[in-house]
């Protein structure tokens, strides 16, 4: 299964992490999302890949922007 990861800007805790999570899951062919303020990143599994501008709009959706 393909897996990405993604820079993220402005999470700050594990609230930040669960909407970025909850978003990505949204996307159709995502199987896993592993998100980590810490590292300021996600790392998103699929099942197939997944449009960069699907990925975007769930970040910007939840609130954050792409770094």
């Amino acid at each position: 299964m393909p897996s990405t990861t993604i820079s993220i800007k402005g999470m700050t805790c594990g609230h930040c992490e669960g909407r970025v999570t909850a978003e990505l899951k949204k996307i159709d062919g995502v199987t896993e999302v592993v998100a980590s303020a810490e590292s300021a990143n996600a790392v998103i599994t699929s099942a197939t890949e997944i449009a960069a501008a699907s990925i975007e709009k769930a970040i910007v959706d939840a609130g954050y922007k792409l770094a």
